[in-house]
């Protein structure tokens, strides 16, 4: 049986927000938060389908709390119906203007809440599959570079939030042009499609992301690990790469291999991911140039640490 697809409802009208509950919950997983501050952060936390945000509420209003939601890296793609009294026009253009999908008036008609909220969870799956089709890597079937760049901002942005530390690496396989003149395209292409899976399924967390980022460079970040376990677990992902045992030309190594090079910091307000990643590709130069097939990593502290 398939999970169901998540609704939030952000209501300080504890009677209507069950009367909404009543309609959805057959068909949904319905969450009630009462107050504009709590739907912004049960929307951060929570994979939501659609959001059901009440106009009307006290201290921060629903246009208010709508603003907020499109601002935020992690909730901007989340449908909203705004629900409300207000059968103005420009009440509704303003939802509308904001980045409201649809808007219900009250008192609703349970068929009409039921049709609205249906077609909107369509229309959001849909275009989740069409993005994550445009997010693969078609010759190895892992993330691409453009789904990297758009969730590392969010994670980048979660990460800042909850203070906690932040892992960003580089690699590649070493002396990857010799083998495609050796064995030809073909056969480097199947290098790299076994290298991705083989690193992909040490990086199965749901903290993990890993992504081709173009050729034979791959990227991957962690969220929540210490330096020294992130080393650790990368240093291990480069044996299992090495213990394939793929032949490489015997004028560079026996095996085919991985060179890596990473970061791990605190995220602050004032840095960025993308300072991070030119660090991790420093580090990567530097475990090239000191003889490849190693993990180069800077720590917290901005200390080096590298396989001896």
């Amino acid at each position: 049986m398939e999970p169901k697809e998540k609704v939030l409802i952000v209501d300080d009208s504890l009677v209507q927000a069950a009367q909404l509950r009543s309609i959805l919950d057959e068909e949904y997983e319905v969450t009630i938060v009462n107050t504009a501050e709590e739907g912004l952060s049960q929307a951060c936390s929570g994979d939501y389908s659609l959001l059901l945000l009440d106009v009307i509420m006290p201290g921060t209003d629903g246009f208010a709390l709508l603003k907020q939601l499109q601002e935020e890296a992690i909730t901007k793609h989340i449908p909203v119906i705004l629900i409300t009294s207000l059968a103005a026009i420009e009440h509704e253009q303003r939802g509308l203007t904001l980045g409201a999908v649809d808007y219900i008036v009250k008192p609703f008609h349970p068929l009409i809440v039921k049709a609205r909220v249906n077609t909107h969870i369509k229309l959001y799956q849909y275009r989740k599959q069409v993005e994550a089709q445009s997010m693969t890597d078609q010759l190895t079937g892992v993330p691409n570079r453009r789904r990297h760049d758009r969730y590392s901002a969010i994670k980048w942005q979660e990460a800042t939030r909850l203070q906690v530390p932040f892992s960003v690496c580089m690699f590649d396989i070493d002396k990857f042009k010799m083998y495609n003149d050796t064995f030809g395209h073909p056969a480097g292409d199947k290098v790299i499609t076994s290298v991705a899976k083989t690193v992909a399924a040490n990086l199965r967390r749901s903290t993990d992301f890993f992504a081709r980022y173009g050729g034979e460079e791959f990227v991957a970040f962690m969220v929540g690990d210490p330096s020294e376990k992130a080393f650790r677990h990368l240093s291990y992902i480069r044996k299992t790469v090495e213990d394939l045992h793929i032949p490489h030309s015997a004028e560079v190594s026996p095996w085919v291999t991985i060179s890596i090079g990473g970061i791990t910091v605190f995220p602050r307000p004032d840095s960025s991911y993308e300072e991070c990643l030119k660090i991790a590709d420093a580090m990567l130069y530097d475990a090239k140039k000191l003889g490849r097939n190693q993990v180069v990593w800077l720590d917290e502290n901005k200390k080096q640490l590298r396989e001896y």
